[in-house]
């Protein structure tokens, strides 16, 4: 049995109620855990995330180097297109102003907070031939 086990990832921001409303809408996750400085949420695929109160909480400026990335969040969907909508229907932004033809194979975005985070498309596994 392994000593340490995965826990949670956490997310520090002035206003954990409002930055939940975001990750519970784009996860379709629920609230399993709520006191005066974090909730916590849960998506039915058992991804959790909680988001902690801290009122002198500024958001990473990457890619400007004065306040950098320290870490970001990274999903897999299959409708890069569909799930930008829903990004942004939350509150959410696009980062990655690239302008290229066709389709992306990962997008850039910030949660309402400032938080970085990306999309990155998946592909359907076949068998593996040869």
């Amino acid at each position: 049995m392994a000593l340490v086990k995965a826990g949670v990832v956490v997310l520090d921001c002035a206003e954990p109620e409002k930055l939940a409303e975001f990750y519970k809408g784009l996860l379709e996750a629920e609230e399993v855990h709520l006191t005066a400085n974090r909730v916590e949420i849960r998506s039915a695929d058992g991804t959790q995330l909680a988001l902690r109160r801290d009122v002198n909480a500024t958001p990473p400026s990457w890619p400007r180097p004065e306040n950098s990335l320290q870490a970001h969040l990274e999903f897999e969907v299959t409708d890069l297109d569909e799930a930008e909508r829903r990004i942004v229907s939350l509150g959410g932004r696009p980062t990655d102003t690239k302008d290229a033809t066709g389709p992306f194979e990962e997008r850039s975005y910030a949660d309402p907070a400032g938080h970085s985070f990306s999309l990155r498309r998946s592909v359907p596994q076949g068998p593996k031939l040869g």
